[in-house]
C-alpha cells in the first residue's frame, strides 16, 4: 500500500479547537502518514465574503502548528478562479503516485457532496471520511452516493463554530476556549471580525 494522505479543506475563518480535534482524530484513527490542511481559495459555495487569504493561512498555521503529521498546504489559495476539491485531489495524486487519499469532512459537507463540482470524480479518487457529531455511521453512509468509499471518524461533540466565534469577537466577548492561543492573539492583533 502507498502512503496514506488525508485532505481536510475549509475556510478556516477562523480555525478553532474543533478543527484541531478533527485533524488529530483523522491522523490517529486513519493511521495517516500526513494530513494536508487546505484553506480554501475562491470558495464558489460560500455566500459571504471570506477574510483575506493571508489572514486565514496565517491562522491555520498557528492553529495546526503543534499537531504531528499535519501540514498546512496553501495551493488552493494560490489557484486562480474557483477552488474545486477535485483539482486538489488530482494534483496530490500526480505529485505522489500510488498515494491513498482520504477526504475528511463534516456531516454537513457529506450531505451536500452530490452538489460539489465533479463529485463523481471526487468519490472515485478519495475515501470519504465523515466526522460524526450526532448521526450514526449508518445514517451518514446512507446520505452519501452509493459508489463512495466511506470511513466514519469518531469525534466528540464540540460547541465551537467559526460563525459563533466571529459573532463573539464582533460583540467583544472572549474566545479563549474556542481557538488556540496564537489564533486568539492573531485575531486581536489584526482586528479581525470587528463590527464595522
Amino acid at each position: 500500500m502507498g502512503r496514506r494522505v488525508g485532505v481536510f479543506g475549509g475556510a478556516f475563518d477562523p480555525p478553532h479547537v474543533a478543527h484541531a480535534a478533527l485533524a488529530r482524530a483523522a491522523v490517529d484513527q486513519l493511521a495517516l502518514d500526513e494530513l494536508r490542511i487546505l484553506p480554501t481559495g475562491d470558495a464558489w459555495h460560500k455566500s459571504r465574503t471570506l477574510s483575506p487569504a493571508g489572514h486565514r493561512l496565517a491562522m491555520a498555521r498557528l492553529a495546526f502548528a503543534d499537531l504531528p503529521r499535519v501540514v498546512v498546504d496553501d495551493r488552493e489559495l494560490r489557484r486562480a478562479g474557483p477552488t474545486y476539491t477535485v483539482d486538489t485531489l488530482r494534483e496530490l495524486l500526480a505529485e505522489q503516485p500510488g498515494v491513498q487519499l482520504f477526504l475528511v469532512m463534516g456531516e454537513d459537507q457529506a450531505a451536500a457532496l452530490t452538489r460539489w463540482h465533479d463529485w463523481e470524480t471526487v468519490v472515485a479518487l478519495a475515501v470519504i471520511v465523515v466526522a460524526g457529531r450526532a448521526a450514526t455511521p449508518g445514517e451518514t453512509r446512507a446520505a452519501l452516493p452509493p459508489q463512495a468509499r466511506f470511513q466514519p471518524l469518531a469525534l466528540p461533540a464540540m460547541a465551537a463554530s467559526a460563525t459563533a466565534i466571529r459573532s463573539l469577537v464582533g460583540s467583544g466577548r472572549p474566545i479563549a476556549d474556542l481557538v488556540a492561543p496564537g489564533v486568539a492573539s492573531y485575531i486581536d492583533r489584526h482586528h479581525l471580525y470587528q463590527q464595522p
